[in-house]
This record gives C-alpha cells, sequence and structure tokens, in this order.
C-alpha cells in the first residue's frame, strides 16, 4: 500500500469554509481510499457508512474483486486459471502461504493435511447431546468453536508455528466435521477419513460410504467438489470473513473465530443462496409453470424474484459460474437422463431462457455459482440443509488466511465500530412513584 502525496480535501456543508486534508491510499488494483484513521481527532466527527460498503476495513494482499468487470484473483492469480489447473489443497496453500507451491512444497501440504483429519474421539460424545433433526448447522457452529478444548498446542495465536498448525488443523477437520453432522442428522454411525484418499473423495466416502457396503467414489463426482471448493475458497471482505476478522482482533482463539464466522454464513442473505435455488424449483414445482414465473420475474410489483441470477458484486457474469457451468453439465450427463427430476429438469430451461432472454440479458441476470452449485448439490444427493455447511467447508481456507494474515499485522487492533447516536439525550432520574 502506497500513500499518495496528493490529497483529500473534505468540507462540511454546516462550514464550507473549513475543510481538512488527508492523505489518499493507493492499493495494487482497485479503487483509492482515503486514510480518515485521524477524522475524528481532526475534526471530532466520525463518518457514517451502514453496512460498510464504502469503507475499506484492512490492508490485505489475499483476494482481490472486480465486480464491474466480472474479475476475481487470488493473489494475483485469476480463478478461472485456478480453476482449471490447480486443485482445492494447491489453493489453500496459495492463500496461505502467498505462492504456488513447488512439487516438493505441495507432497509435503498435501500430507500435513491428510493426517489432521482425523477429530478427537470425544467430540463424538458432543454430537450425542444434539436432536438428530438439529440443522447441520447449528452442530457445525459448536463442534468448530469447541475444537478449543481439545487441541491446546494451537492457541497461542502469537506464535508463528501454533498460527500454523492451528490453520492446518482447521482446513482438515472441516470435511470431517461436515461430513459428521450429516450422518448425525439422518441416523447413521460416522466414517472416519482415509489416508489414501485425496480431499475431495475423502469427504464424499465420509458422507456417502456405509458400514454395510462397499462404496467407490465416481472421479466426475470428486471432480466437481473439488472446482466448487475452489470457487468458495475466499471472496474478500465478506460478511463472514469481517466477523471473523472482528472477532479475531479480540485476541480470541482461532476455532472460537471460525465458530463466529460460520454463525454469520447461516445467514439466509450470506450463505443461504443456493439453497435459495432449490426451494424456488420446488416453489416452480414443474417445467410447464417457468412461464407464468418468469412473468411474475418481470413484473417490479411482483415479490417473487428468480434465485441464483445476477450477483450483488458482479454486476457482469460472475467468473466463477463460467468455470463451474462445465462441471455441471459433467454431473448432469453422468448421472444420465433424469426424467423423473423435476428440479433439474426445470433448472436446465431456466438456464436457457436466462442466457437468451433480452429481459435477463440486458440487465445481466446471468447465472451465478450459487445457480449451479445447488443443481450440482441437488444432483449428487447432498439435502439442502448441508449446501450452506459446504460453502462453510470451502471457505474455511480464506476465513484462515484472513485470520493468518491480520495476526501477522503489525498494526493489529481491536475492532470497534462508532455509531451516530440518535436516543434521547441526558434525562433525570424519575422515582416510580413519580412515573
Amino acid at each position: 500500500m502506497a500513500e499518495s502525496t496528493i490529497t483529500a480535501r473534505i468540507s462540511v456543508s454546516s462550514n464550507p469554509e473549513q475543510s481538512w486534508e488527508f492523505p489518499v491510499l493507493h492499493g495494487s488494483e482497485g479503487p483509492d481510499a482515503i486514510d480518515v484513521t485521524k477524522l475524528y481527532k481532526t475534526t471530532g466527527m466520525f463518518t457514517h457508512d451502514p453496512g460498510f460498503l464504502s469503507t475499506s476495513s484492512c490492508e490485505s494482499r489475499i483476494t482481490f474483486i472486480d465486480g464491474e468487470k466480472g474479475i476475481l484473483r487470488h493473489r494475483g492469480y485469476s480463478i478461472e486459471d485456478l480453476a482449471e489447473h490447480s486443485d482445492y489443497l494447491e489453493v489453500c496453500y496459495l492463500l496461505l502461504y502467498g505462492e504456488l507451491p513447488d512439487a516438493k512444497e505441495k507432497a509435503w501440504f498435501v500430507k500435513e493435511i491428510t493426517y489432521h483429519t482425523l477429530v478427537h474421539e470425544q467430540l463424538e460424545f458432543m454430537f450425542r447431546g444434539f436432536p438428530r433433526r438439529s440443522h447441520p448447522m447449528a452442530i457445525l457452529v459448536g463442534a468448530v468453536a469447541s475444537l478449543s478444548a481439545f487441541y491446546h498446542d494451537s492457541l497461542d495465536i502469537h506464535d508463528e508455528k501454533e498460527r500454523d498448525l492451528a490453520a492446518k488443523r482447521m482446513i482438515a477437520k472441516m470435511p470431517t466435521l461436515t461430513a459428521m453432522a450429516y450422518k448425525y442428522s439422518i441416523g447413521q454411525p460416522f466414517v472416519f477419513p482415509q489416508n489414501a484418499l485425496d480431499f475431495s473423495s475423502n469427504f464424499l466416502n465420509m458422507m456417502f460410504s456405509v458400514p454395510a457396503e462397499p462404496y467407490k467414489v465416481n472421479p466426475v463426482m470428486a471432480r466437481a467438489i473439488d472446482k466448487l471448493l475452489i470457487l468458495h475458497a475466499d471472496h474478500e471482505q465478506n460478511a463472514s470473513t469481517s466477523t471473523v476478522r472482528l472477532a479475531s482482533s479480540s485476541g480470541a482463539n482461532p476455532f472460537a473465530c471460525l465458530g463466529a464466522g460460520i454463525s454469520c454464513l447461516w445467514g439466509p442473505a450470506h450463505g443461504g443462496a443456493n439453497q435459495a435455488v432449490i426451494e424456488m424449483l420446488r416453489e416452480i414445482e414443474h417445467v410447464d409453470r417457468i412461464p407464468e414465473f418468469i412473468t411474475r420475474a418481470k413484473d417490479k410489483d411482483d415479490p417473487f424474484r428468480l434465485m441464483g441470477f445476477g450477483h450483488r458484486v458482479y454486476k457482469n457474469y460472475d467468473p466463477r459460474a463460467r468455470v463451474i457451468k462445465k462441471y455441471c453439465d459433467e454431473v448432469l450427463e453422468e448421472i444420465g437422463d433424469q426424467e423423473d427430476n423435476q428440479l433439474l429438469k426445470i433448472a436446465k430451461e431456466l438456464e436457457k431462457i436466462a442466457l437468451n432472454d433480452d429481459y435477463f440479458v440486458q440487465r445481466k441476470l446471468f447465472p451465478n455459482v450459487d445457480f449451479y452449485s445447488g443443481i450440482i448439490y441437488e444432483a449428487m444427493g447432498i439435502p439442502t440443509a448441508l449446501f450452506t455447511p459446504m460453502f462453510a467447508l470451502a471457505r474455511t481456507v480464506g476465513w484462515v488466511a484472513q485470520w493468518k494474515e491480520m495476526m501477522e499485522d503489525p498494526e493489529l487492533r481491536i475492532g470497534r465500530p462508532r455509531q451516530l447516536y440518535t436516543g434521547y439525550p441526558a434525562r433525570d432520574y424519575v422515582p416510580i412513584d413519580k412515573r
């Protein structure tokens, strides 16, 4: 980050004659930022920015997004190149350490992750404390946060080696805990991780294998899962990542911070978009009803919206959607003709309409990554209640990378947003008998 000799001059409407100058900061890409660190000290005023939509909360070297141009890069590498040429653990290494690994580094990292996938046996008893009908996210929040009770040798956030160990443990154990949450919810026995399997295949094995019969991981499904993990690995300073950073700023242990991030992700406005896609397809119910819902979507007075189309950040095509469409097609081809699966038929017809209908094309309401990921999970037989845990599993490395970067920042300070108070001014206390 470079500080410009150029300054931003700020004045207020109540006193146009008075103004103050503040330095302008330059990143390597993206908009410049006005440094208002000393705003209150200089002017006695705060900035007011609900949702922090115009506020840079940190300096980061991890992920760059240009929503207008449809760009997503990790450490300078485009998401398209990473999804095409890398696997998830290679992207994890890149996010954590800043560079792509060579063959020796890759082998070391894969082994480190693989041999941390087991979880403490007593965690199994924690699962039994939840009702079987518990939402997997409720279980996951508790399970992840409780890891700090089991792994005392990776809680010192000021020790670089312990930070690194905690990071690898969180990435390694999330697939195991996610699969355990699913198995528990359907009353099946837990399946232990298998060190001979790659990361995504191991996850599918823990999800779908049962002791009663052999299970062979379908490589098409494993490849699609791996690509989805890459596409969801990090997305800059979104709500859950900002939550992890804010929790981390207090010095909380990394497992607790990750639990906070998972809790934030659980919100339907954040991590539930792909689940909303499937719920929308169920509402449409049959392919013959699509024209009715397309008409409703075009009616500005109708509250119905097509879920999985357009994106809050990407004002053009979601770059992740371009990638995952290919793997979505592969999965649908692999499972064969699904005449009895109305949801998949509806999804394919909606995709065709959105890519060709002038209404959607002109407004750039293209299918996004949530649209395709929801279809893939549905086709694989992953229940909708597990869609958000899948998101958490993928995003773990992003949270962990952001946490490590923050812990290593010499300017780290506890987060303390300000407020614009609009309540009562000072009042005299009135005794209860006189109210």
